[in-house]
């Protein structure tokens, strides 16, 4: 019996590549218990295997208990581990047919603590004879673990990888992968290119976007619709890319259908969109025919946000731009009769080129926009004339020179207001101070405002609450996130700078006590 031990040891670790320790110590497992079994299951054993050999001794043990720590209110039959004033678990003395106290544990042994266990040999059973089907439960449970262990030891590194495997099936959607050496990954439905056919037996690639330690299931997942799979597959093929002479700066996909990426080279001598489109377009479309025929539009990425954003508009040529920092985002202007192909089927061109560049687009064509610009205008026109009470062609002046708020005619060097051909150092130093005055009367007429009610502490440190904010609600009679809890969106619209969906998020977020409270109850 001690020979077929290591036969079954040598033959398992051979068929699925697992450690030999790992199979002795899931026969060890599978003998404890077949002898906990054999024994009522009530007593607790250790068996201990020679890995030379294939002798084993089994050995009954309890676990040494010390009684002065035993709460004087065991909890139920069968529990172990309440914690005692120290943090440490507290055994509890509830098990005399697996549990010794230190007292008596120590008549043996002096050096015994609390936790440690006493043993002593028992007989064997016959390795042949244990319950076969215990056995094999144990090892092909112990056998699964390494795998995983395996595969997670494997892969943990390669995440951002591009990953190549057959196609094993397809459930619901679902696409599993073999990868070899008894990998398994998983490429979600929501993680497949739309209407994509795949088959069993098929060779896919795909994006190793997460290597789990999950106990069960699929442990790699796998995407083709990220942006980074389209990266990858560009510097998979385009060798200058992976060289490092031609960086990709970002890419945005609607799977299946389009996608921009934004190059940048780093070797005058080279042009990176010339170089990813490939000789007569062959590496872009062999990247596009493993994309299912998604489209790729190759950027030129450019430091200046304006000229980068007119380039991610492509093949849409851009009249006019304008570029607000402030909201982070920039209206686009285009000619009337490329005004759909600049937006694009269903907002696609310019949703892609907003998620490349991170701004909002605006588009529009051209009268449009220069009907926006004239009404901006007027109302800029009117705010400078009447906080500032100057005339309209002072007012004109500052539009036309760029400037939109009163804040910007302070805090601008004065040097800057001076180079205005038709402005004197008189009237520069006049039109500062009476900004200083308005910006002053607004901040005066807000404290005023506010009064002398203080926001609780709850509200100040709620989640998406600011301190000015936290004072304007306090201003109003709402002190507290109770306070808040208890008000409707509209109640909200009164405070300027203040839209509905923040409103209604800060409402939310100030009932989640209440929900808290439902769910306990």
């Amino acid at each position: 019996m001690d020979k077929e031990i290591l036969l079954v040891v040598d033959v398992v670790s051979n068929e699925k590549g697992i450690d030999k320790e790992i199979i002795f110590q899931a026969i060890e497992a599978a003998l404890a218990t077949a002898t906990r079994k054999r024994h009522g299951g009530e007593i607790d054993a250790r068996v201990a295997i020679d890995r030379q050999t294939g002798a084993y001794e089994t050995f009954r043990r309890w676990q040494v208990i010390d009684e002065t720590r035993v709460p004087d209110e065991a909890g139920e039959e069968g529990e172990e581990g309440e914690e005692g004033e120290d943090g440490e678990d507290v055994l509890i003395y509830e098990y005399p047919e697996r549990q010794i106290t230190l007292t008596e544990a120590r008549q043996r042994d002096p050096d015994l603590n609390h936790g440690d266990f006493v043993e002593e040999p028992m007989e064997s059973v016959d390795f042949g004879r244990i319950g076969a089907q215990t056995a094999k439960q144990v090892i092909v449970q112990k056998v699964r673990e390494a795998e995983r262990a395996q595969v997670v030891e494997a892969y943990k590194d390669r995440v951002g990888d591009l990953v190549t495997g057959v196609v094993k099936r397809v459930e619901r959607g679902n696409v599993y992968l073999d990868l070899g050496s008894n990998a398994e990954a998983i490429i979600l439905r929501e993680e497949m290119i739309p209407r994509e056919a795949v088959r069993p037996g098929d060779r896919l690639r795909g994006y190793l976007r997460e290597v789990s330690s999950e106990q069960r299931g699929p442990q790699l997942f796998v995407s083709r619709v990220a942006p980074q799979f389209l990266i990858e597959l560009f510097k998979l093929e385009v060798p200058e890319v992976g060289q490092g002479l031609i960086e990709i700066l970002g890419a945005a996909r609607d799977p299946g259908l389009r996608a921009k990426i934004a190059v940048k080279s780093n070797d005058p001598r080279i042009d990176p969109v010339g170089a990813c489109v490939g000789m007569r377009g062959s590496r872009v479309q062999t990247v596009s025919t493993e994309l299912s025929g998604e489209r790729v539009d190759i950027i030129l990425w450019d430091e200046n946000p304006a000229q980068f954003v007119i380039n991610a508009m492509s093949p849409a040529e851009v009249a006019s731009i304008v570029v607000d920092e402030e909201t982070h985002t920039m209206d686009i202007a285009v000619s009337e009769e490329l005004l759909s192909q600049a937006i694009g089927r269903g907002g696609q061109n310019v949703r892609l080129a907003s998620q490349l560049t991170g701004w909002e687009l605006n588009v529009m064509d051209e009268s449009q926009a220069e009907e926006k610009s004239e009404v901006e205008a007027r109302e800029l026109q009117v705010l400078f004339k009447e906080q500032l009470d100057v005339d309209e062609e002072i007012a004109a002046i500052l539009v036309q020179e760029g400037y939109s708020t009163i804040e910007e005619i302070v805090y601008v060097p004065k040097s800057e207001l001076l180079e205005i051909e038709e402005f004197e150092e008189e009237i520069v130093d006049e039109l500062r101070g009476r900004a200083r005055d308005v910006l002053l009367t607004q901040a005066i007429i807000n404290e005023e405002k506010i009064g002398d009610k203080e926001p609780a502490q709850d509200l100040l440190e709620m989640e998406g609450m600011d301190r000015e904010l936290a004072y304007q609600l306090a201003s109003r009679d709402i002190l507290s996130m109770e306070d808040l809890a208890e008000q409707a969106v509209d109640d909200l619209m009164v405070i300027d700078g203040l839209d509905e969906e923040r409103a209604g998020s800060l409402i939310m977020t100030a009932r989640a006590p209440w929900f808290a409270e439902e769910a306990q109850d």
